[in-house]
């Protein structure tokens, strides 16, 4: 069985925006209804100075989902790393398990963006072995920080993607940020290498789809906002580089795309057609979770909570278990 979460970056681009305040205090309200809804997990990204006003801050804002929810465990996809010292993120962390009473998971990368580390006057240069620096230093401080966290191991998640990064995730003896099967012998790898047991080994992460019962009806706003965030990204990326701006994306050619990344590929379809995506993506490695972006490039409230009601249809389809059907069934009738 696999868990179906939801992701946000709070996104507020120019051509679709809305007051700030607003934007994260719907941002709340969504992962609430995502909670009603049985989304096993919320995530937040960290990104800084973008222009459309990126998340900055994702631990901080997983505190505030925190004090208004109940169960759904709460992730970071990811903090960068090499960006804090580690003793703030071994403290920030656990004032966000203790306000959630033990639902954080700490989702870590290395970041790529010279403007941020220009921002935070860190270096691109080491950023990996920082991060695995950073992982060792959590595990030191979480015994010695207090007050200390209410999860006994407080789980933590590596961004790291390709088969090296997953390599190194398992010589660390830690999660794999990335739910792509192709990456669960390298992982595995590492994981025998460094002594950990194969039965520690947990996979999750983001799925780059939308899921829709109106494919036809529904693709000229997607592509239109999906378009808008790869361009994006792809923009910010270069910043700070003597690359140049890459063209824009071709959304159409995009979709089922056989490219792998998250820039590389979109499913688009009805919640049966990419639950079967999501089946063949995982299949034979230990993904214990996907989750899917609930906004894509500065959406609408209400597209937003169709999204999250429409994602949440999945987990069903992703259990191996003869009520699937007929709890999808119950589910569309519902918020018809």
């Amino acid at each position: 069985m696999i868990d179906v979460g939801v992701y946000f970056d709070l996104r507020n681009p120019t051509q679709w925006r809305q007051s700030p305040s607003r934007l994260y205090g719907f941002t709340i309200e969504a992962c609430q209804e995502a909670e009603r809804l049985g989304a096993s997990s919320a995530w937040f990204s960290e990104h800084h100075l973008f222009d459309d006003d990126y998340l900055a801050n994702p631990l901080t804002f997983a505190a505030a989902v925190a004090a208004r929810t109940e169960r759904i465990r709460l992730g970071t996809a990811i903090v960068i790393a090499p960006l804090h010292h580690p003793a703030e993120l071994a403290e920030q962390s656990v004032v966000v398990d203790l306000v959630s009473d033990g639902r954080l998971d700490l989702g870590l990368g290395t970041g790529y963006r010279v403007p941020e580390f220009e921002l935070y006057g860190a270096s691109l240069k080491a950023r990996y072995a920082q991060t695995d620096e950073t992982v060792r230093q959590l595990r030191a401080l979480w015994e010695r920080v207090r007050p200390q966290p209410v999860q006994d191991r407080m789980p933590i998640w590596m961004g790291y993607q390709g088969p090296q990064g997953a390599r190194r995730a398992g010589l660390l003896g830690e999660r794999l940020l990335s739910a792509d099967a192709s990456l669960w012998g390298p992982y595995s790898e590492g994981l025998a290498e460094a002594g950990h047991p194969e039965t520690t080994a947990v996979m999750a992460g983001g799925i780059q789809a939308w899921v829709t019962d109106d494919p036809e009806g529904d693709w000229p706003m997607v592509s239109e906002h999906l378009g808008y965030q790869l361009d994006s990204y792809r923009r910010h990326m270069v910043e700070g580089t003597d690359a140049p701006t890459p063209k824009p994306v071709d959304v159409e050619k995009l979709v089922h795309s056989p490219r792998s990344g998250p820039l590389g590929s979109f499913t688009y379809g009805t919640p049966e057609q990419v639950a079967e995506g999501i089946r063949a993506y995982t299949a034979g490695a230990p993904v214990q979770t996907v989750f899917l972006w609930a906004s894509i490039g500065g959406m609408t409230e209400d597209v937003v909570m169709r999204n999250i009601q429409t994602i949440c249809r999945l987990a069903p389809l992703l259990r191996d278990d003869k009520t699937a059907a007929s709890q999808l069934q119950t589910a569309a009738i519902g918020i018809k």
